[in-house]
């Protein structure tokens, strides 16, 4: 285990050289089957009434690699496609977003 920084893209290439084959040959749909469970294991860590810190830290953990799983299955560089975040929210441009919660859910659901 270690305590040293580290980039999103090195995250990602270390999932990738860890579990890329069996995850290439499970495929996009299994690996989000997979994915999704995991980020029901968070959600369960989240709604305990105590936080145990390690455990929402592990889950929190599997939910990133997942996600960095698909991505790379999918051929999108996680650096890349988080960037659009990196000025304050991809919709408004402000940080802290000034979007209303009920408006942004609303236009998403329209297209």
């Amino acid at each position: 285990m270690t305590d040293r920084d580290f980039s999103v893209r090195e995250f990602q290439k270390m999932i990738e050289a860890t579990y890329g084959d069996k995850d290439r040959s499970r495929g996009l749909a299994g690996t989000f089957m997979w994915f999704t469970e995991e980020v029901g294991e968070l959600a369960r860590a989240l709604k305990k009434g105590t936080p145990d810190r390690k455990n929402l830290e592990e889950e929190f953990s599997d939910v990133f690699a997942w996600l960095c799983t698909l991505a790379s299955i999918a051929e999108i560089d996680m650096t890349k496609a988080s960037q659009r975040y990196m000025n304050g929210c991809p919709r408004c441009s402000v940080a802290p977003c000034k979007c209303g919660e009920k408006t942004r859910f609303v236009d998403r659901a329209q297209g």
